[in-house]
């Protein structure tokens, strides 16, 4: 019996060591393996850092010309001294990876379409075999192709990216299994080494964040359900009262470029016919991808020097999408947010100036359809000719499955995005070739290193001459005096509506007939006013402009912005921050008197009432506690819905998005009289019933909130900053804050400002700065998410510009790293 006993309890423990070293499937899902994650030894519990924890350490390495030194302040933010420019870049790689390892590798397999590698085709819902195919077919691979071979050919840039590199690849190499960060654990995957391609795909990444949006599919559906006149009132080209970035007067040209659209552009563009299918759900980046910035002149300020602030408005996720750093070399010391991934400092300030950016919201992504001579697609018809097309084969990796080939056409237009295999949006079973100006080559890091070092206006000019895609707003300001804002980006001269829709592409009629000259990209520097802005609005005049300018702009942030800052003399640095985090919702002051007037009050009960009751007592300020924003949101939300959701719903395929100012602007010009009777029903419906009909069928979703003890703005909107992977344990759920979009302080559901930084350049930069998350990428560590809360209170930390034996000699540091060569 012992015998038989023996060899149960053998078998029991080689099936519990085979069982706890495999990854097990539960609901569909893989488990890490159980043995190496639960260990002591080498598990999770390696993740867990002391709250004392300190970062001393002396490192050698060979790549290294000379000594740097790396002070941790009391928020963990280092402050970098080099005695070589590029030991800098090599050690701003090494932090980059000690604290944010993870996040930058897992960032690069998204851009790159390679999460299947890692996540296998499918996992809690999230399909990651189409996510792949969408950024392979996209271009991400060969537009990054394209970037690197611009950064290379940049001397001192390759120089730099190397080192940053080596830097990632020094901190990689140093790891044993048990120091990988906890993720690489629960999925059971390695790092891999770093290269200068990867550091180019998450620049790539960036661009479709920020550069591809488009409804070229979703418009040219409308078109064919809709009237000309519908269309335009629906989706304007200009708004009233618009108030652009650049308000000085455009220069006078003698030469234009003259661009026009082709003779066939009634019949063939404006007139398509479109086919009823089953939707394929469009992968976006997040349309309301914005920000704020300016500059006040001295002669507004209190100090007499320029303050500059800007806030960026991107997804909140958790690894944080910033790490704060000082970078101090013979040739600059600057201070600001840094991308993890490629050596830079994207929004900061040095010894002389600041800078921040916005983005452009311009399209540069169009679609062609391109006529192959058969499904092969190895030949294609352009400008009466059969061409022969590239194929490029993208391999992309399915954990524990067979490799998935995507065969794409590489066309004059660029990548054949979709195709009978990879059907788009519409379902129309045609090839449609992407032209995206971020398949382009350009330099954009290199123009990053340009402004870091900048010490004045000319060499700011300078910098942001080289920046092409995606379009940004610089905004500028030096101790010297200047503020400037300037639109950088390379954008196509196009006829109207050029873009709007799908394109011909079996000739060059269509094509983009060359880029607007920088000259009609004009400076505003110094103007009278006393300051320069930008949130995302139209960067000219669009009436009086000669191109047009196809875009997704924002409209009651900028206007808000430029009515405070006008009316505001004396400025401080806290005035600044009150700005900054401004709840007062403009839309509802221009939007309740106008819905008012067409509110039926006498159709009204009492429990409708009461809520209309709380909007007019409401202080168009949406703070965390207030009932009226919740009210007037989904009061706005239905209004749209009930005005125009019968004509656009006669589609089942997608449509694109109508804006509440554009509601607006046809309720003001009688234009919503086109949309107001519903065309599925026999009586005639007036704007009066749909607004009025909008108001009451809120309330049912009112008196549930109500309920549910959600009622409140903050609670409603239940704003929370969640890990990459969707981890509730290493999310920050649940943020009781006000915001929202078309507010100052934008924060949505997961989407706000990103990072906050104002800089008065005064002779010892008086600067803050704030952002939702820590700088560990660590969800074991104290410095993981300890910003958030002070974030969400709108408060700020102050932030220095530290010569180095100023920081050396500082209490609260937590630690010090030196560098040198071994």
């Amino acid at each position: 019996m012992r015998i038989i006993g023996c060899i149960i309890s053998a078998l029991i423990t080689i099936a519990l060591i085979y069982v706890l070293n495999i990854q097990l499937t539960l609901s569909g899902n893989k488990t890490p393996r159980l043995g190496f994650f639960l260990s002591p030894q080498t598990g999770f519990w390696q993740s867990a850092e002391p709250v004392n924890e300190t970062f001393n350490a002396t490192l050698k390495f060979p790549q290294l010309s000379g000594k740097t030194e790396v002070y941790f302040d009391e928020r963990l933010v280092p402050h970098v001294y080099a005695e070589n420019e590029n030991d800098a870049w090599f050690v701003q790689g090494y932090l980059h990876a000690k604290f944010r390892l993870w996040q930058m590798d897992f960032q690069t397999y998204a851009a790159g379409g390679r999460l299947s590698e890692i996540m296998g085709d499918s996992s809690n819902g999230t399909n990651f075999l189409k996510i792949d195919k969408f950024f392979r077919r996209l271009g991400m691979v060969y537009a990054a192709e394209k970037s690197l071979h611009a950064m290379e050919n940049d001397a001192p840039l390759k120089a730099a990216c190397d080192a940053y590199t080596a830097g990632v690849n020094a901190y990689i190499s140093s790891l044993s299994e048990k120091d990988y960060p906890i993720e690489y654990k629960l999925l059971n995957y390695k790092p891999e080494p770093w290269t200068n391609m990867k550091s180019a795909l998450f620049i790539k990444y960036m661009s479709w964040d920020l550069a591809g949006y488009e409804q070229d599919f979703e418009k040219t559906n409308a078109k064919a359900f809709l009237s000309r006149a519908q269309y335009e009132a629906l989706f304007p080209y200009v708004l009233d009262s618009i108030q652009p970035i650049i308000t000085d007067p455009l220069p006078r040209l003698t030469h234009i470029l003259a661009v026009k659209p082709p003779a066939n552009v009634d019949s063939i563009y404006f007139n398509y016919k479109n086919v009823v299918a089953p939707a394929n759900k469009p992968i976006k980046p997040n349309k309301e991808n914005g920000s704020n910035n300016w500059a006040v002149a001295g002669s507004k300020t209190k100090s007499g020097r320029p303050i500059l602030c800007n806030d960026p408005h991107l997804g909140l996720n958790l690894p944080s999408l910033w790490f704060e750093m000082q970078i101090s070399t013979p040739n600059f010391n600057s201070y600001g947010a840094t991308l993890c991934g490629a050596p830079n400092v994207l929004i900061g300030f040095n010894d002389n100036c600041a800078w921040g950016l916005t983005n452009a919201e311009r399209d540069v992504k169009d679609y062609y359809e391109v006529k192959f001579k058969d499904s092969t697609m190895h030949q294609y018809w352009f400008d009466s000719n059969w061409r022969d097309a590239e194929i490029r084969d993208e391999i992309i990796k399915i954990r524990n499955k067979q490799n998935d080939t995507e065969h794409i056409a590489m066309t004059v237009w660029g990548p054949v995005m979709y195709d009978p295999h990879y059907p788009d949006k519409l379902n129309s079973n045609k090839y449609y070739a992407c032209r995206w100006k971020a398949h382009d080559e350009s330099n954009e890091l290199g123009a990053l290193f340009r402004l870091m070092r900048a010490k004045n206006y000319d060499d700011y000019l300078n910098a942001i001459s080289i920046f092409k895609c995606p379009g940004q707003n610089f905004v500028f300001a030096d101790k010297a005096g200047d503020i400037a804002i300037k639109q950088a980006g390379e954008f196509p001269a196009e006829w109207y509506r050029q873009g709007d829709f799908l394109m011909p592409g079996d000739d060059s009629s269509y094509a983009w007939q060359g880029y607007i000259s920088d000259s009609l990209q004009p400076v505003m520097h110094n103007p009278e006013g006393g300051f320069v802005s930008s949130a995302n609005q139209y960067p000219y005049y669009p009436r009086i402009y000669p191109y047009y300018m196809p875009a997704y702009f924002s409209y009651y942030r900028s206007w808000l912005i430029n009515r405070s800052l006008s009316s505001m003399q004396n400025i401080t640095v806290d005035d600044m921050k009150m700005l900054q985090t401004n709840f007062y919702n403009l839309l509802a002051e221009n939007a309740l008197p106008v819905l008012m007037t067409y509110l039926d009050i006498s159709d009204l009960n009492n429990d409708e009432n009461k809520y209309l009751n709380l909007l007019e007592k409401w202080n168009l300020v949406n703070d965390a506690d207030s009932k009226g924003a919740t009210v007037f949101k989904l009061w706005v939300d239905s209004c749209l819905s009930k005005i125009y959701g019968d004509e656009l719903s006669q589609s089942s395929l997608p449509m694109p998005t109508i804006e509440p100012q554009a509601m607006l602007k046809n309720i003001l010009k009688d234009s919503a009289k086109l949309f107001a009777d519903n065309i599925n029903t026999y009586d005639i419906e007036t704007l009066n019933d749909d607004i009025t009909a909008a108001f009451k069928s809120i309330v049912p979703v009112l008196e549930k909130a109500e309920l549910g003890n959600d009622f409140e703005w903050g609670k409603f909107k239940d704003s929370h900053v969640s890990h990459l992977l969707k981890i509730p344990a290493f999310s920050h759920l649940h943020i009781n804050v006000g915001g929202g979009v078309n507010i100052i302080n934008a924060i949505g559901a997961n989407h706000g400002p990103s990072w906050r930084m104002i800089v008065e350049l005064t002779d010892d930069i008086n600067a803050y700065g704030i952002y939702p998350g820590g700088q560990s990428g660590n969800p074991g560590s104290r410095y993981y998410d300890n910003f958030i809360d002070t974030w969400t209170k709108g408060n700020y930390y102050k932030i220095h510009l530290y010569q180095k034996d100023e920081i050396a000699t500082k209490k609260n540091n937590l630690g010090k790293l030196i560098f040198s060569k071994s």
